[in-house]
């Protein structure tokens, strides 16, 4: 069992900028990705951006890169996304993903946490 808690969501103006934290209770990240999707009211679920935690590998939506950066911190088995020069097209609440990828696959998912940007 694998908990997700996150924060850093809110009401920001666009163009501006936020950071979305997510700590993982799990004993070692090395065998995990972790990263966020995010949906909108009426949208379907959507990819925006993971990180491989052994090699810190990442990705990205076309939709994001260039905006948002996705990193890891080790010793606080924690992720982040910086989100810079936020659009309104943004808004959505925003979820923490955890997969383990070896030696069985499991997945795990946060509460999710709000962001609106507003024009």
């Amino acid at each position: 069992q694998v908990q997700l808690v996150e924060s850093g969501g809110g009401l920001v103006q666009a163009g501006g900028s936020l950071r979305l934290s997510c700590a993982a209770s799990a004993r070692t990240l090395s065998q995990w990705a972790m990263g966020w999707f995010r949906q909108a009211p009426g949208k379907e679920r959507e990819f925006v951006a993971a990180i491989k935690w052994r090699d810190g590998s990442t990705y990205y939506a076309d939709s994001v890169k260039g905006r948002f950066t996705i990193s890891r911190d080790n010793a606080k088995n924690t992720v982040y996304l910086q989100m810079n020069s936020l659009k309104p097209e943004d808004t959505a609440v925003y979820y923490c993903n955890a997969e383990r990828l070896s030696p069985r696959r499991s997945n795990y998912w946060g509460q999710g946490t709000q962001v609106t940007v507003s024009s």
